[in-house]
């Protein structure tokens, strides 16, 4: 008898029901039970260094994850393309395997020093649609094992500034990843779109767009002129505007949810880099059932006053009842918080 799951997920302003969803005690005996098994990597395991056939990329604006860093990677099957889209997410052949890495530098100034690998997420494309598997690296750092229901490892590092950070980090069970990657009621990658891959990225041979990169792989069709390609931008550069910043930051951290197909499309809040309504980004916007995540403020956004904004203080929060995002994280992004309050600031 199939297991429906009810998982219900306040996000950033209102209360969104998931609907039904697989449970994670599904049968998962017949997927690898250890990353090593895929072959995506070359010599130790930990060093991460991606064999012949597996493609390593970035994203331009990467999710908030309690300051881990990330590695990716994307691994098709032989003869296969990469379907281009210009806004939504790109379409992957069957046989695809994506891995996402996250990881701490043992001191943030200086990698040199070693890191802390925490977890490696693995998207399958089978036949019946994506499967999100969450791998966890043991204490040697020599292989990560499949555990669905997720887990937590504390983790010690140096940030910046030399100050030594200490984390019990959360590492999701599969539930947890659904309920940010459903997207039309089906679960798909989020990260790799034309906007966050349009970028350079540091080959072994050197820098290079990555769009240009996969096509001269023969891996990606349909890829337009450069010209009409979108960008976003760098949310930590100084160089763009604050309003280009902010978007870029509420498109990654929260707009894969915040979408009129996403899982929080019933708080009417729509925080994708393509909703160009200013009302709907929550400017004086008023919850629809946001509870006591509002804090007792009446809007959203309220221009010029970033105190009076329920983002803001739902951003700032680490209350587990308030704070947004409720996934992938349990401390406070001190930038990004900055960076929204500014823009809030500046509004007229």
């Amino acid at each position: 008898m199939k297991k429906q799951f009810l998982f219900l997920v306040t996000f950033c302003i209102g209360v969104i029901a998931l609907g039904n969803r697989p449970s994670i005690f599904d049968d998962t005996s017949s997927y690898l039970q250890s990353l090593s098994e895929y072959n995506l990597f070359e010599g130790e395991l930990n060093k991460l260094q991606p064999s012949n056939n597996v493609i390593p990329y970035a994203l331009n604006a990467p999710l908030f994850s309690d300051y881990a860093s990330k590695a990716r990677f994307i691994k098709l099957p032989e003869g296969t393309k990469i379907d281009y889209h210009n806004e939504q997410v790109f379409d992957f052949p069957i046989g695809t395997i994506i891995a996402k890495t996250f990881f701490y530098p043992k001191d943030m100034r200086n990698p040199e020093k070693g890191r802390l690998l925490m977890e490696t997420r693995i998207l399958l494309h089978e036949e019946k649609g994506w499967k999100a598997l969450p791998y966890i690296w043991n204490e040697g750092q020599t292989d990560a094992m499949l555990e669905v229901a997720g887990g937590s490892k504390e983790v010690t590092w140096k940030d910046q500034k030399g100050k030594k950070r200490k984390l019990n980090y959360s590492i999701p069970n599969m539930n947890q990843c659904k309920s940010c990657h459903y997207f039309k009621d089906e679960l798909l990658p989020i990260g790799p779109s034309a906007r966050q891959i349009n970028g350079d990225f540091a080959y072994e041979t050197g820098f290079k767009n990555q769009l240009e990169h996969w096509e001269d792989l023969k891996i990606i069709d349909n890829l337009p002129t450069i010209n009409m390609r979108p960008k976003l931008v760098d949310w930590n550069d100084e160089r763009q505007t604050i309003e280009e910043r902010a978007r870029a930051y509420l498109d990654t951290n929260c707009g894969h949810c915040h979408n009129p197909d996403g899982p929080a499309n019933t708080s009417g809040m729509y925080l994708n880099i393509h909703e160009k309504n200013p009302n709907k980004w929550g400017v004086q916007k008023a919850p629809i059932a946001a509870g006591r995540g509002s804090g007792g403020r009446q809007y959203g956004i309220v221009p010029g006053d970033p105190d009076a904004s329920i983002l803001v203080y739902r951003m700032a929060s680490s209350d587990p009842g308030v704070m947004m995002p409720e996934v992938s994280r349990k401390l406070v992004h001190k930038e990004g918080v900055e960076l929204i309050a500014k823009w809030i600031k500046e509004m007229e």
